[in-house]
């Protein structure tokens, strides 16, 4: 069993930024990829980025490339989402989620065992 919480949610204006935070417990963190996913009132929960358990490879939803930036510090058993130039559509809950290393398609949120409760993310125009 993996334990995620997330944090560093909160409001900010167009083109500010955020780092969102996702502390790990449970189970070693070293095996696991780790995604991000939002999901914005009346849509579907969506992949955002994407890192594999080594770090060696990350993935971004078209959305946000060249924006948001995931990390992972398995020392800390911590994953980052660093998120800049903010816009109003990026609104949304954002969840982490843990899956221990596969090939799967990164966004597949079928693919992800263990969720974190989410975290709120607010951009106003």
């Amino acid at each position: 069993q993996v334990q995620l919480v997330e944090s560093g949610g909160g409001l900010v204006q167009a083109g500010g930024s955020l780092r969102l935070s996702c502390a790990a417990s449970g189970r070693t963190f070293s095996g696991y990829d780790m995604g991000w996913f939002r999901q914005a009132p009346g849509k579907e929960r969506e992949s955002v980025a994407a890192v594999t358990w080594r770090g060696g490879n990350t993935y971004y939803a078209d959305s946000v490339k060249g924006r948001f930036t995931i990390s992972r510090d398995n020392a800390k058993n911590t994953v980052y989402l660093q998120m800049n130039s903010l816009k109003p559509e990026d609104t949304a809950v954002y969840y982490c989620a843990a899956r221990q290393a596969q090939t799967t398609y990164w966004g597949s949120r079928g693919s992800y065992d263990f969720w974190g409760q989410g975290t709120q993310v607010t951009v106003s125009p």
